[in-house]
């Protein structure tokens, strides 16, 4: 399969990496990287002691006692545009960027 690609004004191709996995078990859920995000592809989430994932609101802070720990999640990965804004904000590199396949 070939991957998506552009020629820029100048002539150099660039292939833009779009979000594909987040490492959970690394991440310890600042939530810098929805902050930075302008498309709304990642969320907060609440992982509970089984392991569920439970989207929650990261304005209300009543339910930490309900989760063992909060991570993010990607929540619509359609909406990526492959600016890696995520990645280079996040102090624990839990994002995996890859070319779009088309």
């Amino acid at each position: 399969m070939s991957t998506y690609s552009i020629t820029l004004p100048s002539g150099a191709v660039w292939t833009p990496h779009f979000v594909a996995e987040l490492d959970q078990n690394k991440c310890i859920g600042c939530a810098r990287c929805v902050k930075v995000c302008a498309n709304n592809v990642l969320a907060l989430a609440g992982m509970t002691e089984d392991g569920d994932i439970v989207l929650v609101d990261p304005e209300n802070e009543d339910d930490d006692d309900e989760f063992e720990r909060k991570v993010m999640t990607i929540a619509t990965q359609a909406n990526c545009i492959g600016c890696q804004a995520c990645s280079k904000v996040c102090p624990k590199k839990c994002y995996t960027h890859a070319p779009a396949e088309v």
